[in-house]
């Protein structure tokens, strides 16, 4: 499943709108002292919409019509992170020689913005609210306090990336979990703002590191009611296009335009969290469908981009910053969106859409498009024919999954697929809640007859290809950490498959359904039930069934390669299944999309979406690896006729991916990219490449089929 589906799972259940009659509209505001945190903010409302409702939003200080400076008390935390989970070293991460440049930059010192000499959220907000008669009216961060503090991180809850051209290392920290700690160690102080200071530090959100990253998080802490804004703090050449306070002044610029915002716990997904909600807006420069949206905040769900974020996509945001030279440094300050984007001129703010750089964003915020007809339907006919193969390839596949979604009549038919497509995976049999724990499910998909349903099977397997049942998916929690499950587990999985006559399974458990135990350190003898229990299930299965019974592997980049920087949690859980089941196993295509940033062999990080993250990540199984960097740990290589790549069809392109395959087959860096293969010739044996969806691929034209199934179908 994507992170895209993932996500929209997760915030599906709808958001507060805070509407007024429109007859009460003509421009309320009020000054409001929030009891909850007790940092003075102001409310006003515009009319929107069709029906000329009337949304409200909550700012930070005084209205400009009462004048005068308001300076908010705060205390800065420069905070020290101790990854203390690895068995080789403890790794220490520190902000602390960074909080005096913070203290001297435009976020707290004086710096000569259009809007005046002031620090840079006062700026922003003298340019949102720009009117005669406002000359004298600021909202000023006091001087900070320094208060110094350490977060020691266990494994399981975040990893360190070395970067090796620069020296430094990069952190990638659960924000939930930290924002919990860091709150076990302060009393609330109402009325004052805490400024805590990461260096060098992403964050993944939902308790899943697959949903990465942001570069910090701000608003009301829920348990204490504090006021808080985290940031992170990146050396050059770090991350690209983020340099020094660029990230923290983000989380400066969000807080200052949205002080109630409640930063949802995995916990509480679906709750209606304090906050400004605006229309739904479009990400600047993407296509005009529901994935370019980017939600109904200041900034996006989860990762808190602005609109003038230049990578969209799950890995360490980017944008291009505004320099500002201040006591002989260069910093570099988000460009953010003012309210004016957000509201449009109903608002009465004028016309400057983004600041520190007016040139940013020129044009208001377009409205995010009503959803149409399911994004899954398939009931259109392609208009290109699909390329015919005849089945004379040289031992490499094209893997894809069924997804099957759509209403009643808008799904096509199985054996409708295109031929190139060797191994056709049916997502997915799912647990029954309704039946003893441990019971799989699968019902045929919804518009499609049975029997029809089970011909098509047949008639695919007729023609050469495997039809594969997967278990789980995205968003789908199931263990069998009891092994009173597992029973239950053996006999349901054993009438699906042979009502419908796969030939195999496929195990899509993700996160959190396999997480590593506490104290599980060796993946060659593993301790957690969840994963003893799984592995003895999937032998037992391969017992019934016979040699000829299929079973793959789909992990997660966190469960498979996330494995090299760390272990533990999510961290590296498909480890031990892998190794426990490698005599018996058909392949394994772990989730070339459902990932974070992570480490190749040759030391470098590599950003998901590139020709060198998909070579990279795939070399780690091929090669093998010190699993959480031990030395003592190495994870034997896979053989490469057990091992795939997989693909996203809505995060990638034909092109990426044909030279993905070709550097892994033959070892060549293809141009543009970077990453050397560490054996000389490749991979020959390399088994393929594997795409969510089939289904998507049809809709697209066959544009994956028909490119990249020939490619390896002709390879040898």
């Amino acid at each position: 499943m994507t992170l895209i589906q993932k996500l929209f799972r997760r915030i599906s259940g709808g958001i507060l709108v805070k509407l007024v009659p429109c007859a009460l509209f003509s421009l309320l505001f009020s000054m409001t002292l929030h009891t909850q945190d007790a940092i003075p903010t102001f409310t006003r409302s515009y009319s929107a919409g069709a029906a000329g409702n009337a949304i409200s939003y909550t700012v930070v200080g005084k209205d400009p019509a009462q004048g005068g400076t308001t300076t908010i008390p705060t205390v800065l935390v420069p905070l020290t992170l101790v990854f203390d989970g690895s068995p080789v070293r403890t790794v220490t991460v520190s902000a602390g020689s960074e909080a005096e440049k913070v203290v001297h930059s435009p976020l707290f010192g004086q710096y000569a913005f259009p809007s005046g000499t002031t620090q840079y959220t006062d700026a922003l907000l003298r340019t949102t609210f720009n009117k005669p008669g406002m000359e004298g009216w600021h909202t000023l961060l006091s001087q900070p306090k320094i208060a110094p503090k350490t977060i020691h991180i266990p494994a399981g809850f975040g990893y360190v990336l070395p970067v090796k051209k620069s020296g430094r290392e990069l952190a990638v920290v659960d924000v939930e979990f930290l924002q919990k700690e860091i709150f076990k160690q302060f009393v609330a102080a109402p009325g004052t703002l805490y400024v805590f200071l990461a260096n060098n530090t992403t964050f993944y959100a939902d308790g899943d590191a697959t949903v990465c990253c942001s570069t910090g998080t701000h608003g009301v802490d829920a348990g204490s009611g504090q006021s808080f804004v985290l940031g992170s703090y990146f050396d050059a050449g770090i991350v690209e296009h983020s340099d020094d306070v660029q990230p923290l002044s983000q989380q400066l610029a969000e807080f200052f335009y949205d002080p109630l915002h409640q930063p949802l716990t995995h916990t509480a997904r679906g709750v209606a969290a304090p906050g400004n909600v605006f229309p739904a807006w479009l990400r600047p420069g993407t296509a005009l469908t529901t994935g370019g949206c980017g939600g109904t905040g200041i900034g996006t769900q989860y990762f808190l981009l602005q609109p003038t974020n230049i990578n969209p996509k799950n890995n360490v945001p980017a944008s291009i910053a505004n320099t500002a030279v201040l006591h002989g440094m260069t910093y570099h300050l988000q460009n953010a969106a003012t309210l004016a984007w957000h509201t449009g001129s109903s608002a009465d703010l004028g016309s400057v859409y983004s600041f520190p750089d007016p040139k940013a964003l020129t044009t208001a915020a377009a409205p995010c498009p009503a959803r149409g007809r399911n994004p899954y339907s398939a009931v259109d006919k392609p208009a290109t024919p699909t390329v015919p193969f005849d089945g004379n390839g040289h031992g490499h596949q094209l893997i894809g999954y069924w997804a099957g979604y759509g209403a009643a009549g808008s799904t096509f038919p199985l054996r409708e697929v295109s031929p190139q497509w060797d191994v056709i995976i049916i997502a997915f049999a799912t647990p029954d809640k309704n039946a003893p724990e441990g019971t799989m499910q699968f019902h045929t998909p919804a518009g499609l007859d049975t029997a029809a349903f089970k011909a098509d099977i047949a008639y695919l397997k007729s023609q050469g290809k495997k039809v594969m049942i997967s278990l789980g998916g995205g968003g789908q929690h199931f263990t069998l950490a009891d092994p009173a499950r597992v029973p239950n587990y053996i006999s349901s999985v054993t009438q699906i498959v042979t009502e419908y006559g796969f030939d195999g399974i496929d195990i899509d458990f993700e996160s959190p359904s396999l997480s590593i135990a506490p104290g599980d350190t060796d993946f060659k003898h593993p301790k957690t039930p969840s994963i003893v229990n799984l592995i003895s299930a999937m032998r037992q299965l391969k017992e019934h069934f016979g040699p000829k019974f299929m079973l793959s592997l789909v992990p997660e980049g966190t469960q498979t390669p996330g494995g090299f920087p760390s272990y533990g949690g999510q961290f590296g859980s498909y480890l031990p299944i892998l190794y426990g089941v490698r005599d018996i196993l058909s392949f394994v295509d772990t989730q070339s999309y459902n990932t974070p940033p992570l480490l190749g062999l040759d030391g470098n990080i590599y950003q998901p979406g590139t020709v060198d993250y998909h070579v990279a990540m795939t070399e780690l199984l091929l090669h093998g690896f010190p699993v959480g960097g031990d030395p003592k740990q190495m994870f034997p290589p896979t053989p490469a006729s057990q091992v795939a790549t997989g693909f996203l069809t809505g995060d990638t392109n034909p092109e990426i991916v044909q030279a993905a395959m070709r550097t892994l087959l033959t070892g060549k860096t293809e141009p543009g990219s970077h990453y050397k293969v560490m054996k000389p010739g490749g991979y020959p044996d390399f088994l393929g490449a594997m795409f969510w969806t089939i289904d998507a691929d049809r809709r697209g034209n066959y544009n994956y089929s028909n490119a990249v199934g020939p490619l390896l179908h002709g390879a040898r």
